[in-house]
């Protein structure tokens, strides 16, 4: 999100809550009690370009709630002092210089007093923008080491996975905040993701389990009257059921093998955090054997771990190079049902490895009965980058590769296990084609 989109957002965010309409606030109230839509309009391209005293061009002078947030605004994206300068935010921002231009600062107070103005002047959803651009833009990520900064910060996936990128420099007395932080974010997730995701596998399973010559204890009397309703016979209203619907004896043991194969390169983190969150999830039903693999140019098996999610994500190690072939053979010698695997490769798919072998692979799963899956991304962060030329070779193997969100990581799932045609997004249908294969 550029800084002129952070800055809109946040202008309109607060006028629509009344947050910025606090008496003394030149042309504040605006849209919000009968302003001049124009003298609106121009007091948020004020805050967007910044400036003291009109020096933009708009001639507009802030008072009030939006002088305060145009010194927050300042101190992120200023010429001037950034949150660490040793000027609070809400104690007056760096000089103007028309363009917004990041400073660099290193007061761990003033920036925790900063990021607590954010909080005041804006809603979650851009102080959680804000905050990732301070870490970005200035250079922030060594005051996340001290607990009290994590205490301060607004948490979210990508906080999350910045911490566990930091995971290995992270001193003993800030673990415990972090953890803590983590769990948050963590419990936040499962309570979303977790009620949906059951019972669209639940159905799935139970569908894949369903047979059509069951024992007379098995029938599904309730799926078999519905079928055969064309065979309803008014004279003795009663129904001839034709044919049969009902459960195998294996419906209450492992029907399905899910193996979760994650890159954990830095650019994956937040596919990462969701991934641990739905492994935890699918291990949590019986009918499911679970398995969760992380690796970059190495492997790691953290299916041991799969209890509880938050152990997962500080067994994993943000960074680090990419062998997506040396991952794939390790995920291979672990299938011992191919018919009933499901494979979910989660990557960008940048191969440090041997790309031929890979594919091979890939080819070699499928051949035995695997339900093979790629996705490029699990998050909610829009289009990913990925190689092209390996998302394409995979497609030409019927193995789609696409991204997916959380809110959709469910329905694949169902369609892989019933193995149905994926629910491929448009946008990546030339790579995916209808999901039809795999």
């Amino acid at each position: 999100m550029t800084t002129a989109t952070t800055v809109t957002a946040a202008t309109t965010a607060t006028t629509a809550n009344g947050t910025a309409g606090a008496p003394g606030a030149s042309h504040t109230a605006g849209a919000s009690q009968g302003t001049d839509p124009a003298a609106e309009r121009l007091r948020r391209w004020r805050l967007v370009l910044g400036g003291e005293g009109g020096g933009d061009g708009t001639g507009c002078a802030l008072g009030g709630t939006d002088a305060a947030m145009d010194r927050t605004l300042e101190a992120l994206y200023g010429s001037g002092p950034g949150p660490g300068s040793g000027q609070g935010a809400g104690g007056g921002g760096g000089p103007g210089g028309g363009r917004r231009a990041a400073g660099l600062g290193g007061s761990a107070p003033q920036i925790a007093r900063w990021l607590g103005d954010i909080r005041t002047y804006f809603p979650t959803s851009v102080v959680q923008v804000m905050q990732r651009d301070a870490i970005d833009r200035l250079g922030l990520s060594a005051l996340l080491l001290e607990p009290e900064m994590l205490e301060a910060v607004e948490a979210d996936v990508h906080l999350v996975g910045t911490l566990l990128s930091l995971n290995k420099v992270m001193p003993e007395t800030t673990k415990e905040t972090a953890r803590a932080v983590v769990r948050k974010v963590v419990e936040d997730l499962e309570k979303r993701l977790t009620a949906r995701t059951r019972a669209t596998l639940a159905g799935a399973l139970d569908r894949s389990a369903r047979i059509s010559r069951p024992r007379h204890r098995d029938i599904d009397w309730d799926r078999t009257i519905r079928a055969n309703l064309k065979n309803y016979l008014p004279e003795y209203g009663t129904v001839v059921p034709e044919r049969l619907v009902g459960y195998g004896r294996a419906a209450q043991s492992v029907k399905k093998e899910v193996i979760l194969c994650i890159d954990q390169s830095g650019s994956m983190a937040a596919s990462v955090v969701y991934a641990s969150v739905f492994g935890a999830v699918l291990a949590s039903m019986r009918s499911l054997d679970t398995r969760l693999v992380v690796f970059d140019t190495a492997v790691v098996d953290l299916t041991d771990q799969l209890s509880d999610p938050v152990d997962v994500l500080f067994g994993t190690q943000l960074g680090g190079g990419t062998d997506i072939n040396r991952a794939l053979a390790y995920c291979q010698s672990r299938i011992t049902r191919p018919a009933e695997t499901v494979v979910v490769l989660i990557s960008d798919l940048y191969e440090g490895g041997i790309r031929n072998e890979m594919l091979k692979r890939v080819a070699a799963m499928k051949a035995s009965g695997v339900r093979f899956v790629t996705l490029l991304a699990l998050s909610d962060e829009g289009a990913p980058a990925y190689d092209r030329d390996h998302a394409a070779a995979l497609a030409a193997l019927g193995a789609p590769a696409f991204a997916c969100t959380p809110d959709l990581f469910p329905e694949v799932m169902a369609a892989a296990l019933e193995k149905r045609p994926l629910p491929v997004p448009e946008s990546f249908a030339p790579h995916g084609g209808s999901g039809a294969a795999g």
